[in-house]
């Protein structure tokens, strides 16, 4: 047994001790430090006769201060906190630009309504015709500034993802090193704290930009996304990349790779501020860009065709205000063909049919021959399957107000997809063509007038039947030549018969010929439907491809009681350029359900339409900033509960420095008893 043996052992436990106090101090501040703390044990101890007497003290081990259960807690909450705030971040920006009064579009279209009222009230006021026209421009541009915004928004999140990805890719490459790297320096189960702390830095690292789960396995992390799909198997990383999707070059989706190989992982990524970026984008900006769009397709549809209902101030048939929907530029931006297409497939034209049926989902339309396909919403509900090589309804001819046909640039081939996105491009595509205003059609097309009438019959102001499709291009053309040489029509009264009560009436057309007759009730409110021929420029009965005459139909009521022989004509309004008819059924369009009128949905109007979408959104914004709050106070709960097991605590390792120095200086007055215990035996010989 040597005393100084045993003084030197404590000077060593205790300068390893001031080592290990010394390094928790210095790394307080380091991230993903872990506390270290010495583990001693008792030398062996020596018999002397029937007794043991200790030998001192040994180094059994530098402690790491970890517990794997607060860790992965903390990468759980680090993974949702981070999701939630990339989340949060993006919609923010989206709610401000919708419901403020300054960028949104509610003031725009107030606007744009406010001055169509005023030009209602006077329809031959040129002035109020040329502000409607700049209440239209700023309504479009209003649109198009918001769309131009969104899709901005969508290429940060494309170009994010790039960026992200690469990081990503960086730490588990990181992780991957640091795996072989503990591996080959652990030792009994043990390996080096800063290589373990390192690496678990790395995997918090990683989960703010991407939620994985850590499977521990011989000492090493094996890591994964959602599903399984392997970022880091031991020593071995795969990577992550953002590239198009195959059906949306417009979107950014994540693959993984493994070798020559990659397999798109987009739908099942969460977490991080990948997963939120991908949460927000399937969330709230593409439904937003579709929703939006759909509002400006209905603000354009709805306008155009009830323009092309009336005549202008120069007594012609109104033209569109707002751009053509289905130019030819328009029908084919709204879809787009799968990357694994076959050579040659060209693309789908999408033309709308009817705004006011239109949804904002997307389709996925995919071909199993030549001409047979199927439709399916981005809701998942299945729209039929079709063969264009069969009759009507073969393909249909609309499905949520939207019809289909290939571009004919190639055939089809069996697997062949298409995305189809109708309203998606709506908000950037709205834009004013008419430049004149004199050509806004404010007036109805057809006028009713009487002279010399001695009874009290009146006649309401005569409409057309069915409305003319202001994109029907010659044909509409034809209508509207029909229509205006078929004038005049005079309805001629006879004597009211008192057995039965009723008053009979002819109609005589442009020509004198009669057309049609039938009775009214004297007294009563009498609707009536007028049936006429057409008639070309020069007078002639137009007919149609089976040499049928044409026709049109008006509808009008007579109440009072007309007397034998009272009549009425009704006549093209070439001179109506006080009359308002037009003007003000464009008017009602502000609160009349024009938007998502299908599938026996009652709709609702184009204030309206926009006013959910701010809701919608505000409603999401609302709930993200909750969430973030909740993660952010889970994450902060889970950091101290961690640190309060592996972090640095100043004032106990302090308090350990005070210990370990004392330590020390109690084993060097060991050492110096031994001496002089020494000292005194050799100066007693």
């Amino acid at each position: 047994m040597s005393l100084i043996n045993i003084g030197m052992s404590g000077l060593n436990a205790s300068q390893s001790g001031l080592a290990t106090v010394g390094n928790n101090i210095a790394n307080a501040n380091t991230a993903g430090y872990s506390r270290q703390s010495n583990v001693q044990v008792s030398s062996a101890s020596n018999q002397f006769g029937n007794v043991f007497i200790g030998s001192g003290t040994t180094l059994a081990d530098v402690r790491r201060i970890y517990n794997s259960f607060l860790d992965s807690q903390l990468q759980t909450t680090t993974a949702l906190s981070s999701d939630a705030k990339a989340y949060l971040d993006q919609i923010g920006s989206v709610d401000k630009l919708l419901s403020d009064k300054t960028t949104g579009i509610t003031t725009a279209l107030s606007g744009f309504f406010s001055a169509l009222q005023t030009s209602a009230a006077t329809p031959d006021n040129v002035p109020a015709r040329q502000l409607l026209l700049t209440s239209a421009e700023t309504l479009s541009n209003r649109f198009n500034s918001i769309a131009s915004q969104l899709n901005q928004q969508n290429e940060g999140i494309n170009s994010q993802l790039g960026t992200l990805t690469s990081q990503v890719n960086q730490l588990t490459s990181s992780i991957a090193a640091l795996n072989l790297q503990i591996s080959q320096s652990s030792t009994g189960g043990s390996g080096p704290a800063n290589l373990l702390d390192a690496r678990n830095e790395a995997v918090r690292s990683l989960n703010e930009l991407v939620g994985v789960k850590v499977h521990e396995r011989d000492g090493s992390y094996d890591i994964s996304l959602g599903t399984g799909q392997s970022l880091v198997l031991g020593s071995i990383a795969n990577t992550l990349s953002a590239t198009p999707s195959t059906n949306d070059k417009n979107q950014y989706n994540i693959s993984i790779n493994y070798g020559q190989t990659s397999a798109d992982i987009t739908s099942v990524v969460t977490g991080g501020k990948i997963g939120g970026l991908v949460r927000y984008r399937d969330e709230v900006l593409a439904p937003a860009m579709n929703d939006l769009g759909r509002t400006a397709m209905v603000v354009t549809g709805a306008i155009n065709t009830q323009l092309g209902q009336g005549l202008d101030a120069n007594g012609e048939f109104g033209t569109s205000l707002f751009n053509n929907l289905n130019s030819a530029t328009a029908i084919t931006q709204r879809s787009q063909g799968a990357t694994t297409n076959s050579a040659g497939s060209g693309n789908l034209n999408v033309s709308i049919k009817d705004t006011s049926a239109l949804s904002v989902f997307d389709y996925k339309v995919t071909f199993s021959s030549p001409t047979a396909y199927s439709v399916t919403r981005s809701d998942g509900k299945a729209m039929g399957s079709f063969d264009s090589a069969l009759p009507a309804p073969n393909p249909p001819l609309v499905f949520d107000g939207v019809s289909l046909a290939p571009d004919g640039a190639g055939p089809m081939q069996a697997g062949d997809s298409f995305t189809v996105s109708p309203t998606r491009s709506g908000a950037s595509n709205i834009g004013v063509q008419l430049t004149d205003a004199n050509k806004l059609a404010f007036a109805g097309p057809l006028v009713a007038t009487s002279t010399g009438n001695d009874g009290t019959g009146i006649m309401d102001a005569p409409s057309l039947t069915l409305p003319l499709d202001i994109y029907g291009g010659a044909d509409l053309a034809q209508q509207r030549i029909g229509i205006e040489h078929a004038m005049p029509v005079k309805i001629a009264f006879g004597k009211p018969d008192p057995l039965t009560g009723t008053q009979s009436y002819k109609v005589f057309d442009s020509k004198g010929a009669d057309i049609g007759s039938g009775s009214i009730i004297p007294g009563q409110k009498n609707a009536l439907t007028i049936n006429v021929p057409m008639r070309d420029a020069t007078g002639a009965p137009m007919l149609d491809a089976a040499s049928q005459p044409r026709t049109f139909a008006f509808n009008t009521a007579i109440s009072g009681a007309p007397a034998d022989g009272d009549g009425f004509t009704v006549k093209f309004n070439a001179e109506g350029k006080s009359d308002n008819r037009n003007a003000n059924a464009m008017l009602e369009l502000q609160n009349k359900p024009t938007v998502g009128i299908s599938n026996g949905n009652a709709g609702f109007s184009i204030t309206s339409s926009y006013s959910r979408l701010v809701e919608q959104v505000g409603a999401n914004a609302s709930k993200a900033g909750v969430d973030n709050a909740a993660n952010n106070a889970i994450l902060t709960s889970a950091k101290a509960a961690r640190n309060s097991v592996s972090g640095v605590n100043l004032e106990d390792e302090a308090s350990d420095l005070l210990k370990f120095q004392q330590y020390y200086t109690a084993s060097s007055q060991i050492i110096k008893a031994a001496q002089e215990t020494f000292s005194t035996l050799i100066n007693s010989l």
